[in-house]
């Protein structure tokens, strides 16, 4: 359930050498929603997610998360705020084994000093069991990285960012690839997420979108085109002229 709203923009634009890559873009995120981004290339679709992890300056808007206001703050201090971001492209140490690298994700909010002593206690190895569950992977802990199927190795990342237990998780494309079986679980996986995060989704795949069941809101042009449920855009006359009529 929606209690009140987690992330704010207000009024964003974003210039690139003349290219309004975002133009007065308005969205609301609820704390405990999901939402996915659709649009065609080129609507602002990630420049949206850089300005929110703060890769991005805006020309002009406001950025909020709870009550920071995220155009003030650098890439690391947004992302110790609570958000996390996965990349279409994951992102992982393929020479560590699975449980290593959630270990590490883990230890990443610590000081270098502290890092060197560090040992697991045993709630921490719970919550890497916990995550390995989670994300499809309890069977593969001690394997390489590097061994897994590209699905998998979504997932890991996924669930590297779960261990820094975000308020907000961002993912981009997270089943451009994937197999048919890959992808159900992916969307199983981010709805049991979304009973504890917000979560914003960008993604092509209309049918994945589907099974998500979620609030969906259209980009064109670095602003929002329509929102609803899928239905309700994919029958928009706009958005079939822009996007999904091509």
């Amino acid at each position: 359930m929606i209690t009140e709203t987690l992330l704010y923009l207000e009024g964003v634009s974003v210039s690139f050498d003349g290219f309004k890559a975002l133009n007065n873009l308005s969205l609301a995120v609820g704390s405990g929603e999901m939402r996915a981004i659709i649009g065609p290339n080129g609507a602002g679709k990630t420049t949206m997610m850089d300005v929110i992890t703060g890769k991005t300056k805006p020309d002009e808007g406001r950025v909020a998360f709870r009550e920071l206001n995220l155009t003030k703050m650098d890439e690391t201090a947004i992302a110790n705020s609570g958000i996390g971001r996965k990349f279409q492209k994951p992102t992982v140490f393929e020479n560590l084994s699975v449980w290593d690298n959630l270990e590490l994700a883990m230890k990443a909010k610590r000081t270098a000093l502290a890092s060197l002593r560090w040992t697991l206690r045993g709630e921490q190895r719970d919550k890497i069991d916990t995550t390995l569950k989670r994300i499809n992977l309890a069977e593969t802990a001690s394997r390489l990285a590097g061994g897994l199927s590209h699905g998998q190795k979504q997932w890991l990342e996924i669930g590297m960012l779960l261990m820094q237990e975000p308020e907000l998780l961002l993912v981009d494309e997270p089943v451009a690839g994937m197999t048919d079986a890959e992808t159900a679980k992916t969307a199983e996986l981010l709805k049991d997420i979304a009973k504890t995060s917000a979560v914003v989704v960008v993604e092509h795949d209309m049918d994945f979108i589907r099974a998500l069941g979620v609030r969906v809101t259209v980009l064109h042009e670095g602003t929002v085109l329509a929102e609803g449920n899928l239905d309700s855009v994919q029958n928009n006359q706009r958005v079939i002229d822009v996007y999904l009529g091509r």
